[in-house]
């Protein structure tokens, strides 16, 4: 099949003799046709099964005029705010306006609006007062039903109901998108699509739902955050394809969002199927002479092995968007795709990256998944591996091996990150050691994200002893194949759970590494994830317990200041921090202080120089080994 664009303009569908486009496809993102961008593979997908689509990119949402490019579509029109929630683009965690936006061409900030699905829908629908409209993509998927927007501070409707539109297909949309159009093009009503796993609905009634599973009402949850943990958690515990019920959230006596059960996993074959389509793997030629999609340089070269994560982290919305029974692709499909990239006239020789959500996931978690589905109330990891775990590398070893050897190829970076607790629960070494002999440069991130056992637990991830474990096989493999190669941990600061007291837990683990990241990533409440529950509510929806949470801005940035304690433009942030932890113990200069006692003048100068590290203190010599591994900043 020949590997071109699908139209952008009317000429452009005219020119391949359409006199109308069965779909038009409204995309919060620049035109990407990559299979790292969700557009581009519903879009070919759609294509592949005949349909003819047509792409409008970030329309400018104050005129109606800017959906009418091709007119009005044969079956309906497709939205997506792209591959972000337009709120994380937009936003920081502070809710500050970023300046760049990455999927943007030239990286200009603004050219989606806020609740980019919100004002797309009711902007089509103010023209096109019946055509069906279809919401997919992470920002609708993740606000399919009630959720708490942070931005806001409130709890918001169904995003179906705000936006005009009739349908969400949520989670990974090839199986839904499929089964939409086919019946559309059979003739049938929208609003009679009440039936296609993977999507949410609106209904008049439940009379042909006996089956469903009723939640607290929109009403209720405005008024009771206990109810708002209690449905959240039902929904949590219902996000697999093979045990999950069908939901029904009442907005009145009449009204209900309706979700059905999630779309089956897709096999090798259609995973293969998928990525095997004529993507041109790139961004639209329009935008050259703005210097093109910044997005596009880090996913040109890489190659996505795998779909879906049983890693069950709180704060990952991963669960309840791609699911938690991992999706593989062939050896034979992911070679042929390298292959095809070291054709391209930029490569210099690197792969950089083979995985997905999680690198070394490379099978389901156990063999019954395919058939039962995944546990309800069970995680595969937490709080300890499960004694059912195939802990077995030896595909992705394989896989890898045979990227190496592909011609013009000079090294394979393993960049999406891996859960090293599963990597210890494999009992060979055979993927430590290839890892750190050929897929590491110099540094390996990793993500233990906190130390603190209560925070850890919030979020499930290991206890800290499973990645002090980690560290010392990781340096021992080094030590074994003569090379010197570090460890760079992610750490999140106001995690639910975290008092100062655990915050200065965490700057002590930093100390003792001597280690001071130069980026802190705060908590940031996104929908639909255990942790913006927990946030939100105060509760931990699985427990139903109390949870601490940290809000205020001015206890956030102490939290944060603490791991950065060596920063002296933070000094009187963290002076205040342990005062209020009653941690003075760590001010002093004793070689487990953190900071310096405040001082005047020339002695106030040589402290913040300590602080600084110029001089240097002397190391704990029980975690002398593992600081040794983390490179030091």
């Amino acid at each position: 099949m020949e590997q071109r664009f699908l139209p952008v303009t009317e000429a452009e569908m005219e020119e391949r003799g359409w006199d109308q486009v069965d779909f038009v496809y409204v995309i919060g993102d620049a035109y990407v046709d990559h299979p790292s961008f969700g557009h581009a593979v519903i879009s070919r997908v759609l294509e592949s099964r005949g349909y003819r689509v047509g792409i409008i990119s970030q329309p400018d949402w104050r005129d109606p005029d800017s959906v009418c490019v091709f007119g009005e579509p044969r079956l309906g029109f497709l939205v997506t705010a792209g591959n972000m929630d337009s709120m994380v683009n937009h936003y920081s965690v502070s809710k500050k306006h970023r300046k760049t936006d990455a999927y943007t061409p030239g990286g200009e900030m603004g050219k989606r609006p806020d609740h980019a699905c919100t004002v797309y829908g009711n902007l089509i629908r103010q023209t096109y007062k019946k055509t069906p409209i279809i919401l997919g993509g992470i920002e609708a998927s993740l606000r399919r039903l009630a959720h708490y927007d942070y931005w806001s501070d409130s709890l918001k409707r169904s995003i179906l109901l705000d936006s005009g539109a009739d349908m969400i297909s949520y989670g990974m949309g090839e199986r839904s998108i499929v089964e939409i159009a086919d019946a559309l093009d059979a003739g049938i009503p929208v609003e009679e699509l009440t039936y296609i796993s993977g999507t949410v609905v609106k209904v008049k009634g439940l009379e042909n739902f006996p089956d469903a599973l009723i939640l607290p009402s929109y009403r209720e949850l405005t008024a009771d955050k206990k109810k708002y943990a209690q449905s959240f958690y039902t929904q949590y515990v219902n996000t697999d394809a093979f045990n999950g019920k069908r939901l029904a959230e009442p907005y009145s006596d009449y009204l209900y969002v309706l979700q059905n059960p999630p779309s089956t996993p897709l096999s090798q074959t259609e995973m293969d199927d998928v990525y095997g389509l004529p993507y041109t793997r790139t961004y639209h030629p329009s935008y050259e002479e703005k210097g093109g999609v910044p997005a596009i340089a880090e996913i040109r070269f890489s190659l996505i092995s795998s779909r879906g994560c049983f890693g069950g982290c709180s704060f990952c919305a991963l669960t309840f968007h791609q699911g938690r029974i991992v999706q593989v692709r062939s050896h034979e499909s992911l070679i042929h795709e390298a292959e095809e990239i070291t054709k391209e006239k930029d490569f210099k020789g690197y792969i950089h990256d083979v995985g997905g959500p999680t690198a070394n996931f490379r099978h389901p978690s156990c063999k019954k998944q395919m058939e039962h589905g995944v546990c309800r109330e069970r995680q595969c990891l937490f709080p300890k591996p499960c004694p059912n775990l195939d802990a077995d590398h030896s595909d992705y070893v394989s896989l890898l091996r045979k990227l190496r050897k592909i011609p013009g190829v000079k090294k394979v970076f393993i960049r999406s990150g891996i859960r090293f607790d599963y990597l210890l629960a494999d009992k060979k070494d055979d993927f430590l050691r290839e890892l750190c002999e050929y897929h590491v440069s110099g540094q390996l991130k990793v993500a233990p994200e906190h130390v603190a056992p209560p925070v850890l637990a919030l979020m499930g991830k290991p206890e800290h002893q499973v990645y002090e474990e980690f560290t010392r096989r990781f340096q021992k493999m080094n030590e074994k194949l003569g090379k010197k190669q570090y460890l760079v941990p992610y750490l999140m600061s106001s995690h639910p759970g975290s008092t100062l007291k655990e915050a200065v837990r965490l700057a002590e683990f930093c100390r003792d590494l001597g280690y001071m990241p130069e980026q802190v990533q705060d908590f940031y409440p996104t929908p639909s994830t255990l942790s913006t529950c927990m946030y939100y509510t105060g509760l931990d929806p699985r427990t139903m317990k109390p949870v601490y949470v940290p809000k205020s801005p001015h206890e956030k940035a102490m939290q944060r200041a603490l791991i950065q304690y060596r920063n002296p433009k933070l000094y009187d942030l963290v002076l205040e921090a342990l005062e209020k932890a009653g941690r003075m113990d760590l001010v002093g200069y004793g070689p487990k202080c953190l900071i310096r006692p405040k001082k005047s003048g020339q002695a106030e100068r040589q402290g913040q120089e300590r602080s600084r590290g110029s001089v240097k203190q002397k190391p704990d010599k029980r975690r002398k080994k593992i600081r040794n591994i983390h490179r030091k900043k």
